[in-house]
């Protein structure tokens, strides 16, 4: 009953002024005002929290966030932006309140084991870092971001000092100072009905993107150049001062949910018959993924994001599996996404089916003479230039 209750508010909330006198009645006359008042309700109390005080950090902050829900690509990002820092030599603290069951703390713990990643989980993330930082030790803004310096990544990564925090979802997390405030918009939906929380997807107006240092529009291969331009046209109109760049998800391998660490070649469901089921933002980005890689028939089961899948839904999974089967001839073989596995792997495994998990990493797109290089060459200017002007205020981590 509970999904479907969410299941409903997520159509709803998709559903565009012009289209609302198509719904059945109790809809039009019900439902929709009842979410109208929540989303003025709840619009109150996010403002007050604008007034709480802001407390700074002595490492360098990254946020990462949105102004709508789901599937913008915020967790891809993070560990992107993670992968990346670790990379230049630099120990990054991932900052996440571990929502819904914690499927994305758990994803990233997963696929960073191998860097020098730290995760910090929990509602008050400025008292986590304040933690973490003084258990492992930081390195000062001036130290690691110094435009005249050249990191000496081996040295850094060995002390397991801390030298940047990424906030993830951390638009409208107002209790810490950012430096770089990255904006994730889904290019397949950038704005929904454009109505807020409950009504709509809509945490804030567009106006609040010119808080935005960076803007990515992800799912940007998903989309053709004529949406692309109207979305970078009201981005423009509300942050002229930004960055806009590009993003997709791209596929890397597929492993067993039983042999999490096997790596197997993506042409493996050339040919077959594929359910795709997932609990995600955007599941049609997901579904034209797999579409991509060749299979003979592919169906989908979609349930609400962060759904965990119950006894109820394993069996529906199970039958719908039979009925592809009986219907082809063939086996059928079910795919999932990184972030359903880790919200609940042992569900997953007590499907008498063959369950793949399909791994994915964030890409910043080569467009327009701006990739990956340029990306991340931004975020280390912008942070140089705000660690700068924050050089006056008082270290409280070890206070």
């Amino acid at each position: 009953m509970e999904e479907k209750a969410r299941q409903l508010v997520a159509r709803l909330a998709a559903t565009p002024d012009s289209a609302v006198r198509d719904l059945p009645f109790v809809h039009r006359a019900l439902t929709l005002p009842l979410l109208s008042a929540a989303s003025a309700a709840l619009r109150v109390p996010r403002l007050l929290s604008r007034l709480c005080p802001r407390r700074a950090l002595p490492v360098p902050v990254v946020s990462v966030g949105n102004l709508t829900w789901g599937g913008n690509g915020k967790t891809p990002m993070v560990d992107f932006l993670a992968r990346s820092f670790h990379r230049l030599g630099i120990s990054p603290l991932l900052l996440t309140r571990g929502y819904l069951g914690g499927d994305e703390p758990k994803m990233l713990g997963r696929r960073l084991f191998d860097t020098s990643a730290k995760i910090g989980v929990g509602a008050n993330r400025a008292a986590v870092a304040s933690a973490i930082l003084q258990k492992y030790g930081y390195i000062r803004h001036s130290e690691t971001f110094c435009a005249e310096k050249k990191l000496s990544a081996t040295s850094e990564l060995e002390s397991g000092k801390i030298g940047v925090a990424i906030l993830d979802d951390g638009m409208q997390h107002w209790s810490l100072l950012r430096d770089v405030e990255i904006v994730m918009v889904n290019g397949l939906a950038p704005w929904g009905n454009t109505h807020f929380i409950p009504r709509g997807p809509m945490r804030e107006p567009l106006s609040a993107l010119g808080r935005a240092d960076i803007v990515v529009i992800h799912n940007a291969d998903l989309v053709s150049e004529v949406q692309l331009k109207a979305i970078r046209s009201t981005i423009e109109d509300n942050a002229a001062a930004c960055s806009v760049f590009y993003s997709r998800l791209a596929p890397s391998h597929i492993f067993e949910v039983k042999q999490p660490l096997q790596k197997l070649p993506l042409n493996l469901l050339n040919d077959k018959i594929v359910l795709c089921v997932s609990a995600i933002g955007c599941p049609n980005a997901f579904v034209h993924t797999v579409r991509e890689m060749g299979p003979l028939k592919i169906d989908r089961l979609d349930f609400s994001d962060h759904h965990f899948f119950n006894a109820q839904d394993l069996e529906i999974i199970q039958e719908t599996v039979k009925n592809l089967m009986d219907q082809h001839g063939k086996d059928t073989i079910v795919v999932v996404t990184e972030k359903d596995y880790d919200r609940d792997p042992e569900a997953l495994r007590t499907l008498d089916a063959n369950v793949l998990v399909l791994s994915s990493s964030l890409q910043i797109m080569n467009h327009k003479e701006q990739g990956e290089d340029e990306f991340m060459r931004k975020v280390k200017e912008i942070i140089v230039v705000t660690s700068r002007a924050k050089s006056h205020v008082v270290d409280w981590a070890t206070s």
